[in-house]
């Protein structure tokens, strides 16, 4: 139930973690457990149906495809198709700018509505785990602020798991309950809390304009 940060520089690994849980990316070594249950045993089409979405880097939605039919994409897992009606309410009293436009083609919503969609198109297979990958790329200041603060509203709408992978530290931590530093492919700082997280020297020295 924690929404969790995955922070770091460009290049650092937070998308190829990602890409390996969900099965996109299969690891050379090492292991993956998900509520008990050994990932790299489970096909990557199966891993949804174990309760895990994921929001790509870069939104990916099916710009042909009109808002309500890119939902739908999303309730293919069997729970998606069991809770549909209640997701698509719930949605849609959450994000009503995607029920005005439920109808427009996903390639003519703006950056940040397609954010949205990306996220709200996740939602759709009624996950335990969701993957939020670097929701603010390509998106300016303004729209990263809005669209971080309406991702974190998340905790209180649904309240699943949230891990987030986002290389604007600032915006991140606003919504976080805890966070990793990855530099380099590796974990670099594990804290339990936002404060413990600001208050590291590695965090400091990358992310505070302080000397560490």
């Amino acid at each position: 139930g924690q929404f969790v940060a995955i922070v770091g520089p460009n290049g650092a690994g937070k998308t190829t973690l990602f890409k390996t849980i969900s099965g996109i990316v299969k690891p050379s070594s090492g292991s993956i457990t998900f509520d008990g249950v050994d990932l790299l045993a489970v096909p990557p089409p199966q891993r949804a149906h174990l309760g895990i979405a994921h929001v790509p880097e870069g939104r990916q939605v099916f710009p042909s495809l009109t808002v309500m039919e890119n939902l739908e994409m999303g309730a293919m897992t069997e729970s998606g198709r069991r809770d549909w009606q209640a997701n698509i309410e719930r949605i849609f009293d959450w994000l009503p700018v995607l029920k005005e436009r439920r109808n427009q083609f996903a390639g003519t919503l703006s950056g940040g509505q397609q954010q949205m969609l990306a996220i709200a198109r996740a939602l759709m297979s009624s996950p335990r785990l969701l993957l939020i990958d670097e929701p603010s790329v390509g998106l300016s200041p303004l729209l990263v602020s809005q669209t971080i603060a309406k991702i974190g509203e998340l905790k209180q709408r649904v309240g699943l798991t949230v891990l987030m992978a986002e290389q604007n530290f600032n915006q991140a931590i606003r919504i976080a309950d805890r966070g990793y530093i990855i530099v380099h492919g590796e974990i670099a700082v594990a804290a339990q809390s936002v404060d413990e997280l600001k208050a590291n020297d590695i965090v400091k020295r990358l992310y505070l304009g302080g000397v560490a």
